[in-house]
C-alpha cells in the first residue's frame, strides 16, 4: 500500500472526499491560484502530485497571509474538510474543501512573474518550457506522460522477465566503433590522445554475451548518438528495450515482442484498439513498391500504383525517361487551395515536385495535368478504377524517388481523406528481407544498407556468389527486420552473423578485410572464433513507443529532461566551456569555438 502520510501531510491534494468532511488534516503542495473576494473571503488552489484541493480562506488574517504568497510557493496547510456549497464535477476532490486554521510557508517563490502560467505551460514557447522545465512539469498534464513512461517501462521490465529474459547492465563507456551514427567521445585522463566513446546501442556487448553463454538478455538501455533531432528522434541519448536470445532465429524473436507488446498498448494506449498477434509481415520491397516507405502506416488504406506505362509518353515533360506513382483517393472533396498546399507540403519534405489531376463530379478529368490526358481518358479511368470525385496525386523520377515521394504524398493525402485514415488505433507490422548492402549516395561505393552485424540471407554461399561476380550484391537480402507501428519505426532487429568467416566475407565486399574487422571489432570478432550460438536480437526504442502510447507528436513530451532540436541543455546549460585547467588535465586544446549570438 502506497504510503502517502509524511512529516508534512497527513493527506494529500487528491485524496479528500465527503467521507472525510470533518477531519482535521494537514496538506502541502504548491499555491496554484489564489482568487480574492473581498478582504475576508477568497479562494486558494493547492496542487500537490497526486491533485487539487481548494482552500476557502474566511478571516482578514488568512487573506493576507495568503496575500502575502507568490503562486507555486510551497505551503503547508492545517484545517478542516467540509463539503462545497459549489461543487465542481470535473474534479475528483471537487464536492469538499479545507478551511485553514494554520498556514505555513515551506519554500517561498520570490518571483513575481513566471516564465508561463504553470496550468497551461504547453501554451508556452518550447524554449521557455525547457528552460524552466521543473516548472513545466509541475502541469499534472505534463508529468502524466512522465507517469506513463514510469509505468511503461515498469510493465516491459516484468513482461521480459515473465518471458525468462536476465537483465544484465552493459558498459556506458566503451570503445569507438563504427554503428550508423556519430559517436559521444570522452577523453581518457590517464590515457593521453585516446578516447573511450558513449555506447550508440549496446550491439557488441549482447552479441558477446550471447557468446558467453547466456540465454536470454534484456535491459532498458541508454544509447547515445550525435546525431540531429526530429519529431520522433531525440538528439544525443534515448532509451529501448535491448533484448537478445540464443539459439534463436527471426520467428523466435517475432514471438516474443508480439507477446509482450500487444498487452501494454491496450493497458497504456491513447486508443482503444490495435492489431494483435501475429503481426502482419511486409518484405522491404512490397513495402517501398506498395506504401513508398518501409515505415508504412496501416492505418491509412491508401496504397500507390505504378502508372508509368500508363502515363509515361502522356507528353507530360517530367514523365518522360522516368518511373511514376500514383496514389489515389476517392471521395475527395478538398479545395484547390488544399491540393496546392498538399503539393508544396510534400515538396518540402521530399525535394520532389508532385502532380495532381481530378475525376471531377460529371465523370470529366480535371485540373493539374488533365490536358496532357484528356485522349486517353478511358484508358486512365479504366487503369486507376476511377470513379467521380477522385483525385490522383503522382511523383515522377527514378525508381525509389518516385516511390518515396509518392509515399510522403499517400500520407499527407490521407490527412485531407479521413474516411481513409482510421487514426485511432494502434497497427502494426516486420518489415523483412531488407537489402544486405546499398549504394552509398555520397561515396557511389558498396556498403552495409544497416547493421552490418545481420546474417546474410544464403549465409556464406551467397556472399561467395557475388564475390565471383555470378549476383549482384545489391539483391542479397538480410536476415533484418523492423517494427513499425503506426507509420513509426518502433525498432530494428536481425538474425546476427555469428560466424567469424561469414563476417568477413560479408566486410571484404564493401572493401573491409579480415585484418579490418579484427581492428574495428575486435571482442566479437575474437570470441566467436572460439564458436558462438546462433543468436537474434531486437531493440523497441521506449522513447517512440512512451509517445505513441501518450499520443503525442514530439518525443521531447515524454522525456523528463529533454534536449532542444539543437541537442542543447537549456536548463542545464549544456553543453558548456570548461576550464583550460581541465583541458590540460586532459591533453586537449581546442581550436575553435562556438560564436555567440548577438544581443
Amino acid at each position: 500500500m502506497e504510503q502517502i502520510k509524511t512529516a508534512y501531510r497527513t493527506h494529500t491534494c487528491g485524496q479528500l472526499r465527503m467521507a472525510d468532511v470533518g477531519t482535521k488534516v494537514t496538506l502541502a503542495g504548491f499555491l496554484e491560484n489564489l482568487r480574492e473576494v473581498g478582504a475576508n473571503l477568497g479562494f486558494a488552489v493547492l496542487r500537490d502530485f497526486f491533485g487539487l484541493t481548494q482552500i476557502v480562506i474566511e478571516t482578514e488574517e488568512m487573506m493576507t497571509a495568503f496575500k502575502a504568497l507568490n503562486k507555486e510557493s510551497t505551503i503547508q496547510v492545517v484545517g478542516v474538510v467540509r463539503e462545497r456549497d459549489s461543487k465542481n464535477p470535473n474534479m475528483p476532490t471537487g464536492d469538499i474543501e479545507v478551511l485553514p486554521e494554520a498556514l505555513t510557508v515551506l519554500g517561498r517563490c520570490r518571483h513575481n512573474e513566471l516564465p508561463f502560467q504553470v496550468p497551461r505551460s504547453r501554451e508556452a514557447d518550447e524554449s521557455a518550457r525547457l528552460k524552466y522545465r521543473y516548472l513545466d512539469l509541475r502541469n499534472p498534464e505534463v508529468k502524466a506522460n512522465i507517469i506513463l513512461r514510469s509505468q511503461v517501462v515498469a510493465a516491459l521490465r516484468a513482461a521480459m522477465i515473465d518471458q525468462g529474459f536476465m537483465e544484465i547492465t552493459t558498459p556506458i563507456l566503451t570503445a569507438s566503433s563504427p554503428e550508423g551514427a556519430r559517436d559521444y567521445l570522452v577523453p581518457s585522463r590517464k590515457h593521453p590522445g585516446k578516447f573511450y566513446a558513449l555506447p550508440q546501442a549496446p550491439q557488441q556487448f549482447k552479441q558477446l554475451l550471447m557468446a558467453s553463454g547466456f540465454d536470454k538478455y534484456f535491459q532498458i538501455a541508454p544509447c547515445f548518438r550525435d546525431e540531429d533531432a526530429r519529431g520522433d528522434r531525440s538528439p544525443g541519448e534515448f532509451y529501448q528495450l535491448d533484448m537478445e536470445m540464443a539459439f534463436a532465429d527471426q520467428d523466435d524473436v517475432f514471438a516474443v515482442l508480439e507477446t509482450v507488446l500487444p498487452p501494454i498498448f491496450a493497458k497504456f494506449g491513447k486508443y482503444n484498439t490495435a492489431s494483435s498477434a501475429p503481426f502482419t509481415r511486409i518484405p522491404f520491397l512490397e513495402a517501398m513498391n506498395t506504401y513508398g516507405s518501409d515505415k508504412p502506416d496501416l492505418r491509412i488504406d491508401l496504397r500507390l500504383t505504378d502508372v508509368t506505362q500508363l502515363l509515361g509518353a502522356c507528353g507530360f515533360g517530367p514523365f518522360e525517361g522516368n518511373v511514376v506513382k500514383a496514389v489515389k483517393v476517392t471521395g475527395f472533396t478538398a479545395t484547390r487551395k488544399q491540393i496546392d498546399k498538399l503539393c508544396a507540403d510534400v515538396e518540402v519534405q521530399t525535394a520532389q515536385k508532385t502532380y495532381w489531376f481530378r475525376l471531377d463530379e460529371n465523370g470529366e478529368l480535371v485540373g493539374g495535368i488533365a490536358k496532357f490526358l484528356q485522349e486517353k481518358k478511358a484508358e486512365v479511368v479504366a487503369a486507376l478504377g476511377l470513379e467521380p470525385n477522385s483525385f490522383v496525386g503522382l511523383a515522377a523520377g527514378p525508381l525509389l524517388t518516385a516511390q518515396k515521394t509518392a509515399g510522403v504524398l499517400l500520407k499527407m493525402a490521407a490527412q485531407l481523406a479521413p474516411q481513409h485514415f482510421n487514426k485511432e488505433t494502434y497497427e502494426f507490422c516486420w518489415i523483412v528481407d531488407f537489402p544486405m548492402y546499398e549504394m552509398g549516395e555520397e561515396s557511389g561505393q558498396l556498403e552495409f544498407c544497416h547493421n552490418p552485424f545481420s546474417m546474410p540471407s544464403g549465409g556464406l554461399e551467397i556472399l561467395d556468389k557475388a564475390a565471383r561476380g555470378e549476383l549482384d550484391p545489391l539483391s542479397i537480402t538480410a536476415d533484418q527486420y523492423d517494427l513499425v507501428c503506426n507509420g513509426v519505426e518502433l525498432s530494428s532487429g536481425a538474425v546476427r552473423n555469428h560466424d567469424p568467416e561469414i563476417m568477413v566475407e560479408a566486410f571484404k565486399l564493401v572493401g573491409l578485410g579480415e585484418e579490418d574487422v579484427m581492428k574495428k571489432f575486435p571482442a566479437m570478432y575474437n570470441a566467436f572464433t572460439y564458436g558462438a550460438p546462433p543468436h537474434a536480437g531486437i531493440a523497441p526504442g521506449v522513447d517512440r513507443m512512451v509517445m505513441l502510447l501518450a499520443g503525442e507528436d514530439s518525443i521531447r513530451e515524454i522525456i523528463p529532461f529533454p534536449m532542444n532540436k539543437s541537442a542543447q541543455d537549456l536548463m542545464m546549460s549544456a553543453p558548456s566551456e570548461v576550464t583550460q585547467a581541465q583541458l590540460d588535465e586532459l591533453h586537449i586544446a581546442v581550436t575553435a569555438t562556438e560564436e555567440e549570438p548577438e544581443a
